[in-house]
């Protein structure tokens, strides 16, 4: 089951330790750049036996809606509190992606190959963000060093609906993350 816990921590890029209470309301400057309306929609904690795996923040702008999440752009944050491989991370990644729906094995291989390519190794204390773009892909980043894109839409949509789909595998985290409502302050 460690492994699912690493799944979730598929998805995002770095930005080095831990977030100071001065920073936790702001997004990252190149999230700000690419989405200057996100405020924080949510955060929470994967846990795995009790033990802490990463904590993950949700950004996104005003319009965005939680049943229709691949229609907006969007940043995760994933700050990591256990080491797990770039390759373990993406295997990981499309066992969790194959939830939402049928994906044909040469598919997944090809997924799998695109995200080993860009998701690095991870240490505890490190930070990924990923930002989506519906109708483009999306763009890694470890802290504020740009990792790459991967420019498949549809792989996109569902690597980040491993914490966004209603059929994650971790629906709790995915309650954390959309518990602002539309209208609330930041």
């Amino acid at each position: 089951m460690l492994a699912a816990a690493v799944a979730m921590g598929v998805a995002v890029a770095s930005a080095g330790p831990g977030v100071s209470a001065a920073d936790a309301s702001a997004p990252p400057a190149f999230i700000h750049q690419a989405l200057p309306d996100a405020t924080l929609w949510g955060q929470g904690q994967m846990r795995f036996f009790g033990l802490r795996i990463y904590d993950a923040r949700l950004w996104a702008g005003p319009q965005f809606e939680a049943a229709n999440f691949g229609a907006y752009p969007l940043a995760l944050e994933l700050t990591y509190h256990r080491a797990f491989t770039g390759a373990a991370i993406a295997q990981r990644s499309i066992e969790e992606i194959e939830r939402q729906g049928d994906l044909a094995p040469a598919q997944a291989q090809r997924w799998q190959r695109a995200l080993a390519a860009v998701l690095p190794d991870v240490q505890p204390g490190e930070r990924l963000t990923g930002l989506y773009q519906p109708g483009l892909g999306m763009r890694l980043w470890r802290g504020q060093q740009a990792l790459g894109a991967i420019d498949d839409a549809e792989l996109a949509r569902r690597f980040f609906g491993i914490w966004l789909s209603p059929r994650t595998s971790e629906p709790g985290l995915r309650s954390a993350l959309l518990a602002r409502k539309p209208g609330a302050g930041p």
